[in-house]
């Protein structure tokens, strides 16, 4: 009979040695001979008539091997599942010898596993937590903004004959050349859409008066600012702009005529809504910026809740363990090097702090999502993709859409710990004593942008 014991070896950190007796594996090792005997093709020999002698020369050897390790395997995670150990990962081989295992001379053998323990959390008391929830102030400007960005977005396309605006739509072909204009064989040539405000200030005169079929020699770098030119030089799937220089082909000169802010256009954009007057119209435009706004504070709020519960947590590890384990998960089987391990290590610990804490305050609030839970996420990121404000359930292409997605098992493991990460989060908030702070629009966003680039 199999016996198994445990010894600490650091904290956290214990060995666990298996001792399997022949009688374990041995009749389990015979019948696997007998099987492999009845099914292979060796030539010179009926199916089902080869000797076991026979496939035990051939064979033994590893049918041996495979059966001692397949017992060995069975009974630490029987030992572990009866003792009750919280441990990560895979236990660890020590020294695992198995040039010892001899199919001529079955005897008692003894394997030693290292296994690393799930420390014990303790969480900090959220009701003792004062962070700021900020409240971004809609003002007119922004609001003005909104609604002339709408006006637009909905507007009527139309086809003057010449460029005359800063507004102008341009469809073009970039063609890649060199600095004196000549097309390069096997260069870029890719249609795009532009806006002429788009380009630089002082190179929009040069657009003026350009019509369909009008070609313009540009260098990336000295015609578009910094941010459109981030853009297009992913578009065009370039590394950056420096020396790049391009034949601009315009194919069409367009214009938005921006929509009339009348019941037609209300009607458009909030069909459930009985919208009559432009003043209820920018009231329901303006409800909606506060709520977009409010979802961005709410996502801060949370990341600040992360960094509470993650930076107040105190957790011990088993950290030689751990690095033994992330050794073993390189590519292609081969161990990764210690360079690597010591690399990777901070950020692997960081992730299984917050998995122990999640975990942890999860189980202990009974923290739950519900299949219907992620049909209900499928088809709000439909909605989303859809642009729209509402669809129902019962049209077909919509069920199917969602059932697709129901038996995606990746998508629906995404979408569950979404939602589960979202509900404890939510349950989070209820618990600290967060001080509401009104803040514009500017310093919301440069304060992000700060932490950001902190934190990088």
């Amino acid at each position: 009979m199999a016996t198994v014991t445990q010894q600490e070896v650091a904290p956290l950190h214990k060995h666990l040695s298996v001792t399997i007796n022949k009688e374990d594996y041995l009749p389990s090792f015979e019948k696997s001979l007998k099987d492999y005997s009845k099914k292979a093709n060796i030539p010179g020999f009926r199916k089902g008539m080869v000797p076991t002698g026979l496939i035990k020369k051939m064979y033994g050897p590893s049918l041996f091997t495979d059966e001692v390790l397949r017992v060995v395997d069975r009974e630490i995670f029987k030992y572990i599942d009866a003792e009750k150990l919280d441990i990560f990962a895979q236990p660890l081989p020590v020294d695992l010898n198995i040039g010892q295992l001899d199919v001529n001379n079955p005897i008692n053998y003894t394997f030693t596993f290292e296994v690393g323990m799930k420390p014990e959390v303790k969480t900090p008391e959220l009701s003792q937590q004062t962070p700021t929830r900020y409240k971004v102030e809609i003002t007119d400007e922004m609001l003005n903004e909104e609604v002339e960005r709408l006006r637009t977005r909905f507007g009527n396309m139309t086809e003057p004959e010449s460029v005359n605006s800063d507004e102008n739509v341009l469809n073009v072909t970039f063609v890649e050349t060199d600095a004196e204009g000549n097309e390069i064989e096997g260069g870029i040539r890719k249609d795009n859409s532009l806006l002429v405000k788009y380009f630089k200030e002082e190179f929009r005169p040069n657009l003026m008066g350009k019509k369909n079929d009008d070609v313009l020699q540009v260098n990336l770098e000295e015609v578009f600012g910094d941010k459109e030119k981030e853009w297009i030089v992913n578009d065009l799937g370039l590394d950056s702009a420096t020396g790049k220089n391009f034949k601009l082909i315009i194919t069409k000169v367009g214009l938005v005529e921006p929509r009339e802010l009348n019941e037609e256009f209300f009607a458009q954009l909030f069909p459930a809504e009985e919208i009559k007057t432009e003043e209820a119209f920018r009231n329901k435009v303006k409800e909606g910026l506060q709520a977009q706004w409010d979802s961005e504070t709410r996502n801060q709020l949370h990341h600040t809740l992360y960094h509470v519960l993650l930076d107040n947590t105190q957790v011990s590890f088993p950290e030689d363990f751990l690095k033994r384990w992330i050794k073993t998960q390189g590519e292609n089987n081969q161990p990764k090097t210690d360079e690597q391990v010591e690399h990777e290590f901070p950020a692997f610990i960081n992730q299984l702090k917050w998995s122990l804490i999640t975990d942890k305050l999860i189980q202990e609030n009974d923290i739950k999502v519900t299949q219907e839970d992620v049909r209900d996420f499928a088809k709000q990121q439909l909605l989303g993709y859809m642009g729209a404000s509402a669809l129902d359930e019962e049209q077909d292409w919509v069920r199917d859409y969602i059932d697709r997605m129901m038996k995606d098992r990746k998508y629906v493991e995404d979408a569950f710990n979404r939602l589960q990460t979202q509900r404890l989060f939510e349950w989070a908030e209820t618990k600290v004593n967060a001080t509401e702070q009104p803040i514009s629009k500017e310093e919301f966003i440069k304060m992000n942008e700060e932490h950001q680039h902190h934190h990088h």
